[in-house]
């Protein structure tokens, strides 16, 4: 029987972006956009705040764009600060790269593993999926779904109770399915 587990997130991840007032290196995305229009054009921000110094910084959307360009729904969601759009455009590849910013997943997620009944089959054989792309280690996912020790999953793989079409070690951030021999 194939059991399946998700990767959900809890919050907004914290930003890595170095804070142009003090040396900290994380921010907190406030979930609030800045639209500045001008004649034609419109630029759009995402506000950040720092989490030492609570200092502002602006985090680049769209830049410089034509109104007539941009979808009425988007808009809208800009214009209402919609807390879902501030998820996706986070998680925008192009906004990271613009940016220069990365994401730190760390306590930003949880493991819904559907229950317990699981950990006492000889065999178990587990898909997991992710609902927004979380880089996290499967050895890491293996072991608090499974209630085991890293180091005992690391133990697991390397005699070959444990195997999955996908490499283990590192992070990973797409579904993938493993099964595990006791």
């Amino acid at each position: 029987m194939l059991n399946n587990w998700l990767v959900v997130p809890t919050c907004l991840p914290l930003v890595r972006r170095r804070c142009h007032a003090c040396a900290s290196e994380r921010l907190q995305a406030s979930g609030k956009f800045r639209v500045n229009a001008n004649h034609k054009l419109i630029d759009v921000w995402l506000l950040a705040l720092c989490t030492a110094c609570g200092e502002t910084a602006k985090l680049t959307v769209l830049e410089r764009m034509t109104v007539r360009s941009i979808r009425p729904e988007l808009l809208d969601r800009l214009h209402d600060n919609d807390p879902d759009l501030t998820a996706e455009l986070l998680q925008d590849p192009v906004v990271q790269r613009r940016n220069r910013i990365a994401l730190d997943w760390d306590n930003a997620w949880r493991l819904e593993t559907g229950g317990s009944d699981h950990l006492d089959r000889e065999v178990i054989d587990v898909s997991v999926r992710f609902a927004a792309r979380i880089p996290v280690r499967p050895v890491r996912l293996i072991a608090e779904g499974c209630r085991l020790s890293r180091a005992t999953v690391e133990r697991l793989i390397m005699d070959g109770k444990l195997v999955s079409a996908v490499r283990l070690g590192g992070k990973l951030s797409g579904d993938f399915t493993f099964t595990l021999k006791r």
